[in-house]
């Protein structure tokens, strides 16, 4: 572009020097002479002081800031409207004080003159081949289907059908894009667009093969892509940022990583980064957002245009050469999608970059930005060439381009199977215009446009040296390369750099996410109090004794396991940063193994405070060894374990590609983390095969550590003393023992040191810092290993779209499974019978209307009006529009009309036939909310089927129903993928199909009143928003009463609509009425009052907005209205319809007077029989709790069995201590369903529920049965792999107990207790942490970790109070009971009798009143004594006994009728009548002041200003 102008600067003085009398030479020209000459003065200055110039303008502190800030937004704005041909005859003038033309200079020549070397790159491609898995179509995943591929899976190995049939994405294209050019790539989704961008730009490991004769400006792809990648970036459509940092902190990372060692004027790194920064986000209006988070989804930050324009100033950050911009535009409404195309514009204009971009639903507007355009036919071009040449192309072959059709949407049409083309074809060409894409192709091929694009491809093959351009790419390379950083990487900066980056980025994420930092610390400070006090004094302190021995080791064991088990969050937020962090990968902004190494840092202070704080609690309130060494020793061993575990479950993340199997992975590896701690079971009765796992455990290392330091040097006094009691008090201490491990017979204290020996085989020297030594190591390792998994492992699977369908259904519909939609002539057959008179009909029905309506909302302790007196009616037979921009509350309208709305305040009136609204009204009204939710499991039928049987009248008949779900299925064009399930975007129905269901949905319930719709057309393309547009006009045509919101359509979308309401922001009408033909009736009203003139070739839709919500004229458009006679007219023909309805009696049918239409035992039938089809056709997820229990019970039984004699009394311990392992699998099992739970109960909270489809207990009880059912099925498998390994006993009154209780007992309770968690929460982090605390809860105080007689008195109840002690005792006493001890030698006391007596004498008297035997009851010396005959009596100890497992049983379900009672309860208070608890993001509110707004409301920065043409001024 500079050259082009300097070429006009240098051609127009010579003229002025050589023919001054010239007549050809206008006063125009001499004006832009003036200013060059003013330009070239410039020129002499310093170039040096150019940067610092810009820098200085473009800082908030300059006094000029504002003068200069508004010419460069001026110069973005005439930028955004030129292509690269207009660019050429662009003449920019300027003033002395601060020229445009530095700004390009800045950005271009500037860079020349002082050596530093362009990259700038187009690129070529001919006979470009896409190959990937056929997969159209496919088989839904079921059980059955599951079983059936495991089943066939040798016999497909044998016959080599398991190798995908594959199929061309994307075949045969062309194409030339020249640097400073944008090319669009038109098609429906499917088309293959998003598969030719990632081709270009080099994103293909999800493909089969590409191929084809590339060429980035002479190099072939393999050269780009080793060596210059960074060069060529693909923009995915979402918008993938942190979303808690700043935007001025995302685009300063941003820039960094591509920060270039050489910089124009040699300016510091700093300014470098400011003054780029200060740059584009002055072009692109973003400097007002830099304190404002990013946002996402579902973080209120910046708005999705300005989150759009974020993505592209981080994208020009990377200084590449080609973008490739896939559904740039996905989310926005029209006018934020042309901003943002002209965004591109504007950049690729001043940078001379590569644009390539494919935009659904496309503005003539953003059309016209296009330099040449490429159409797409299911995967093969028809057509690529200049974009102004495009609609003659598809013209001269015989179709007819309708007035105000837009050329993208005029070119998407064209790609429609001609059966359900929307074009007319030109009279002579019915014979020889194409057909199908095999005609098109031919036609293509031997064009005059085809040879064209041959030949520009052969002239940019013969202009592009292969040699010139690599040695241009790598001379820019070295000159942008950081020091250290090698010449064949394809990244800028080098990697300590990169670490130093990312670092500076993770601090900023921890402050912008303080209240997850806050709720973290916060739980650690609650369960350090909980433990604490549990274990309050375990002795006095300055006297341990034998009996607190046991509760040491189990307090040291739970605080270690709780900080193992607290950092399984960290595949959760791994899994949330991933697309994140891939995506910057692909830019080459940085190694992610920098970004993995950097958490080390930014993590690490967090999580030591939070141990720190755990370890003052946990360690001083039970008077643990009171010695400082001693405690920090404590302190390191937590805080290196909790860093190797938290590495760990990251090796873990890195190794998956979905969570759900992260998940497992990290369950299954705590609970062997667990058994292999050498708490439960001491490394000397480990089984060889699994003792291993103890030398890579690192809880085990911490444990043995922790507790060598705790009982090293310590003397506990003896607790119990065998033998002891009224008949040997004058026993000499000699002749008895303590009754504690280590004890030595004759002492009266047990050396603690002793004790860990026998009891965890563990000793101070050298377990106590080598362990710590060992998990440092460990730590190190996982580190070194999470950082080479996420630097060389692909962590995401990429797929094309495909349908599926039950087994058994797969249908043959070629490439395109849509059916026309119904004619007006079907929808009126359909609907109403044969031969109806539509008067007649149309004249029997209700009219829906209301007056004065004004919605208020509570809001930052005030009131805020949402909508201000607003009036209008919908007929029957007419179809409204609702429109008006964002914010201006045309979904609140629409919510308060249909009565969804909730927590506001409603005044005005809402009459039918000008009366009250009657009781059957929301059951007369269908709503299809702008969100397709569904039942993901079922089929479009199945979904229909439901829909009808519930809401439909009881009196219809079950065969009725289904004969007329079939009638809708044929009028929505369903009836080929009618049996595919619903599934996910890109694994099931695409977005039309499930805009067609939810409308199918409706309709199935009969609605005889209105049908509301909400942005019907959102996120579809232009064919498929006519094809619903279409359908809903047949409906109105056969007398339906339609209100649509809808975001500014096409001109022959608006068309359609008979009427036009239209809202300002604020909730003000600014007009009510009758469109007209060609929009006449609404544009001559604006027209008249604006001034402006709506030109034929304009959309009138976007003309209205741009007037209106634009406010072009500067008026208040609503006190306009107000003042208008068609205001004064409308509010007339209101008053004179009500007047004329007094009369007429509404239709009331007796049927829809009770809430619900099925009674209750239809609406429970029909729930479980979809509950059912929920869980049969999540095979994924069945099999995730199948293998979980399997795994899980394997792992503690095998480890448990033989692990010494079955009837010593270890074994009693071993059952003890294995049930606590065994209600670890409930935990498991818990969070699994409450990720499956929220999908069912979301649904009916946004749809189902506002609709009155059925009452909410219905869901509740139905998906508990079904996971009751399913459950008790898995936790079968744990009966067989647990129970008998652990050698139970086969008696029916013994294992028929055990399995009665935990194969259908405790599932019923830990399903009715997660029903209830989820079903109060409200979402599932929220139910997550609930369901983890009350979970540690109920085993700290089951009596497993801590007897009860332990027990501080104020915590006893809680032993009597949690359901796991009922559990525990039920489960461990049907394991133990009449088994017989014999002890192994440790388990013997071993004393001598006084002398003179033997064994048996010595001790028969204690033997009478204490449980025990004596081994050699006649010798004389170190008698064997063993303190338990039975293992009941060795559980005993902790509470269990066999007389009292009916109490247990009964117990429990007591706690399951509390937790079905609770479920119900709670969901009725919390979510039907919305006391909520706060959400984890809600827990905000109470660590911060009130929201203020941080920025300034957004506006659209490229709307054309009339000062615009005083400042830059373009020549053709």
């Amino acid at each position: 572009m500079s050259n082009s102008l300097y070429s006009k600067s240098n051609s127009i003085k010579e003229e002025k020097h050589s023919t001054s009398s010239d007549l050809h030479f206008n006063n125009e020209d001499i004006e832009e002479v003036e200013s060059i000459n003013s330009f070239d003065d410039l020129e002499n200055q310093n170039n040096a002081q150019l940067t610092h110039q810009i820098s200085k303008i473009l800082s908030h502190n300059s006094k000029n800031a504002g003068d200069g800030v508004e010419r460069i937004e001026s110069l973005a704005r005439v930028l955004s409207t030129k292509t690269k041909k207009q660019l050429e005859s662009l003449v920019i003038k300027e003033g002395l004080d601060f020229d445009l033309q530095q700004v390009l200079d800045y950005l271009r020549t500037q860079k020349l003159e002082q050596g530093i070397i362009s990259n700038d790159t187009g690129v070529a491609f001919n006979g470009l081949n896409v190959i990937g898995v056929d997969a159209s179509a496919a088989v839904a995943p079921s059980l059955d289907a599951m079983l059936h591929e495991y089943a066939t899976w040798p016999k497909r190995l044998i016959q080599g059908k398991n190798k995908p049939i594959t199929k061309y994405i994307v075949k045969d294209a062309i194409g030339v894009v020249e640097s400073g050019e944008m090319l669009m790539i038109i098609g429906r989704p499917g088309a293959g667009a998003s598969s030719t961008m990632r081709a270009i730009a080099g994103e293909i490991s999800e493909f089969v093969e590409v191929n084809g004769h590339f060429s980035y400006d002479g190099l072939d792809q393999q050269q780009m892509m080793k060596a210059f990648k960074g060069y060529v970036i693909y923009v995915p459509e979402l918008d993938f940022h942190f979303p808690r940092i700043t935007v001025k902190e995302t685009l300063d990372f941003a820039i960094k990583c591509k920060l270039p060692r050489t910089r124009v004027d040699d300016i510091s790194k700093q300014e470098y980064v400011d003054t780029m920064r200060d740059l584009w986000c002055t072009v692109f209006g973003l400097k007002h957002t830099y304190k404002t988070i990013v946002g996402s989804g579902v973080v209120r930050g910046v708005s999705g245009g300005e989150r759009k324009r974020v993505s592209l100033v981080e994208a020009l950050g990377m200084s590449a050469s080609i973008y490739c911009w896939d559904n740039a535009t996905l989310g926005l409404d029209a006018s934020s999608a042309l901003e943002f195309a002209q965004a591109i514009r504007t950049a690729t204009n001043m940078t001379n970059t590569t644009a390539i971009i494919c935009v659904y639903q496309a503005g003539q507007k953003i059309y016209d930005l296009m330099d040449k355009v490429s159409v797409l036919y299911n995967g093969q071009q028809i057509y690529y060439g200049p974009a102004e040449e495009a609609c003659e192309y598809f013209i001269n072959m015989g179709f007819i381009k309708p007035n105000r059709m837009t050329s993208a949407e005029f070119l998407t049409s064209v790609t429609l199977d001609f059966e359900n083309k929307n074009l007319e074809c030109q009279p002579g060409y019915e014979s020889t215009i194409p057909k199908n894409v095999d005609e098109f192709i031919a036609y293509w091929k031997s064009s005059p446009q085809y040879q064209a694009a041959l030949d520009s491809f052969n002239d940019y093959i013969a202009k592009h040296s292969p040699e010139q351009t690599q040695k241009r790419l790598e001379d820019s390379m070295k000159q942008k390369k950081q020091k250290n950083e090698p010449l064949h990487s394809v990244y800028t900066t080098n990697y300590w750099t990169q670490v130093k980056n990312c670092m500076v980025r993770g601090v900023h994420r921890v402050k912008g996410d303080m209240t997850y930092t806050k709720v973290y610390l916060l739980s650690f400070i609650f369960k350090g109090f909980i433990i604490g006090s549990m274990f309050y004094r375990i002795d006095p302190r300055d006297q341990s004794t034998t009996e607190g021995a046991y509760s040491r080791g189990g307090l040291i064991f739970f605080v270690l396991l709780f900080c193992a088990v607290t950092t399984l969050a960290e595949i959760s937020s791994s899994f949330a940063n991933r697309a994140i962090i891939m995506k910057h990968k692909s830019y080459s902004m940085y190694h992610t193994s920098a970004e993995a190494l950097q958490e080390i840092f930014t993590e690490f202070p967090i999580k030591l405070l939070a141990v720190f704080i755990l370890s003052l609690l946990t360690y001083w309130m039970p008077s643990l060894k009171w010695d400082a060494g001693a405690y920090f020793q404590y302190l390191l061993n937590m805080i290196v374990l909790q860093q190797c575990t938290s590495f760990l479950f990251k090796c873990c993340a890195a190794m998956t590609k979905d969570g759900t199997t992260a998940h497992a992975v990290g369950g299954l590896s705590i609970l062997i983390l667990c058994i292999y701690s050498g708490f439960f079971i001491p490394a000397g009765q480990m089984h060889h095969w699994g003792r291993w796992i103890r030398y890579i455990n690192p809880i085990n290392y911490a444990f043995e550590s922790a507790v060598a330091t705790e009982f090293h040097g310590r003397q506990m006094l003896c607790s119990q003393l065998i033998p002891s009691g009224p008949n040997y008090k004058s026993v000499s201490l000699a002749n008895q023992i303590c009754n504690a491990a280590g004890a030595v017979p004759g002492q009266l204290f047990v050396s603690g040191d002793a004790y860990v020996k026998q009891q965890y085989h563990s000793r101070y020297y050298p377990d106590a810092w080598q362990s710590w030594g060992v998990n440092l190591v460990w730590t190190f390792g996982y580190i070194v290993l999470n950082v080479i998994l996420a630097e060389y492992l692909k962590p995401l699977e990429g797929g094309g779209d495909l349908l599926l369908f039950k087994r058994g259904f797969m249908p043959n519909f070629g490439d395109n499974a849509d059916s026309k939609v119904a004619t007006r002539e079907e929808m009126m057959t359909a609907l109403n019978g044969d031969n109806v008179d539509l008067d007649e009909v149309i004249a029997n029905k209700d009219i829906f209307s209301w007056k004065n309506l004004n919605v208020d909302v509570k809001y930052d302790g005030g009131s805020r009006r949402l909508l201000d007196n607003v009036y209008g009616y919908v007929k029957p037979g007419k179809m409204t529009a609702l429109m008006g921009s964002s914010g201006a509350g045309k979904t609140v309208l629409l919510t308060t009309l249909s009565q969804r709305i909730k927590g506001v305040t409603i005044t005005g009136d809402l009459l039918v036939n000008n009366k009250p609204l009657p009781q059957s009204f929301k059951r007369s009204c269908g709503f299809v909310t702008q969100a397709d939710n569904h039942m993901t499991e079922l089929t479009v039928k199945e979904s229909l089927q439901f829909a009808a049987d519930l809401r439909q009248n009881a009196s219809v008949s079950h065969a009725e129903k289904m004969e007329y779900v079939d009638k809708i299925i044929k009028l929505l064009g369903m009836q080929n993928y009618e049996n595919a399930v619903v599934g996910k975007i890109g694994r099931g129905l695409n977005v039309e199909q499930r805009k067609k269901l939810s409308i199918g949905v409706e309709l199935v319930a009969k609605p005889s009143l209105l049908l509301f719709l909400d942005e019907p057309t959102s996120g579809l393309d232009s064919n498929s928003s006519w094809n619903i547009v279409q359908f809903l006009k047949a409906l109105a045509d056969s007398g339906m009463s339609i209100l649509c919101t809808i975001h500014q359509p096409s001109a022959t979308l608006f068309e359609e609509f008979d009427r036009l309401l239209l809202l300002k922001r604020g909730g003000e009408m600014v007009y009510f009425g009758d469109i007209g033909k060609n929009s006449r009736t609404m544009l001559s009203y604006l027209e008249r009052e604006s001034g402006l003139h709506c030109a034929k070739s304009e959309n009138p839709a976007e003309w209205m907005l741009d007037v209106v919500v634009g406010n072009s004229v500067g008026k208040d458009w609503a006190e306009t209205w107000r003042n208008s006679p068609e205001h004064a007219q409308a509010i007339k023909e209101l008053d004179a319809l009500n007047e004329s309805l007094t009369n007429k009696a509404q239709s009331e049918d007796p049927e829809l007077l009770t809430v619900y239409a099925a009674p209750h035992w239809i609406q429970f039938k029909t729930v479980l029989w979809r509950t059912y089809i929920q869980f049969w056709r999540a095979p994924v997820y069945i099999r995730a709790k199948f293998l979980e229990c399997v795994f899980c019970a394997l792992v503690v039984g095998l480890s448990y069995v033989w692990t010494g004699r079955s009837t010593a009394a270890q074994a009693a311990n071993q059952s003890f201590s294995s049930t606590f392992m065994m209600l670890l699998i409930a935990l498991a099992m818990v969070n699994q369903m409450h990720v499956f739970a929220i999908d069912s109960r979301e649904l009916y909270e946004v749809r189902e529920g506002d609709s009155s489809t059925f009452h909410w207990a219905h869901l509740l009880l139905s998906h508990s049965f079904i996971e009751i059912l399913w459950s008790s099925l898995c936790v079968f498998f744990c009966f067989i792999c647990y129970y008998w390994p652990l050698m139970g006993s086969g008696r029916a009154s013994h294992a028929g107990y055990w399995f009665f209780i935990y194969v259908i007992q405790f599932p019923i309770y830990f399903i009715s207790y997660g029903s209830w968690i989820i079903y109060m929460a409200p979402d599932v982090p929220s139910a997550s942490m609930i369901n983890s605390n009350i979970f540690a809860m109920m085993m700290l105080f089951c009596g497993i970790l801590q007897p009860e007689d332990k027990m501080p008195g104020f915590w006893t109840f809680m032993y009597k109070f949690s359901p796991f002690t009922y559990v525990v005792q039920a489960l461990t006493t049907s394991v133990v009971h009449g088994k017989k001890v014999e002890c192994i030698p440790h388990e013997l006391r071993i004393l001598d009798p006084p002398s003179g007596q033997t064994c048996g004498s010595f001790l028969n008297t204690y033997t009478k009143h204490h449980p025990g035997y004596i081994k050699n009851p006649d010798a004389t010396s170190n008698c064997e004594y063993c303190p338990y005959n039975n293992q009941d009596q060795v559980v005993a100890e902790f509470g269990v006994h066999w007389d009292q497992r009916w109490r247990n049983f009964g117990f429990i379900w007591a706690y399951i009728i509390f937790n079905f009672v609770a479920m119900l309860g709670c969901y009725y208070i919390m979510r039907v009548k919305g006391i909520h608890i706060p959400d984890i993001k809600g827990i905000k509110k109470w660590f911060s002041t009130p929201r203020k707004e941080r920025h300034e409301p957004e506006k659209n920065i490229f709307a054309e200003k009339p000062e615009d043409k005083n400042i830059v001024q373009g020549t053709a």
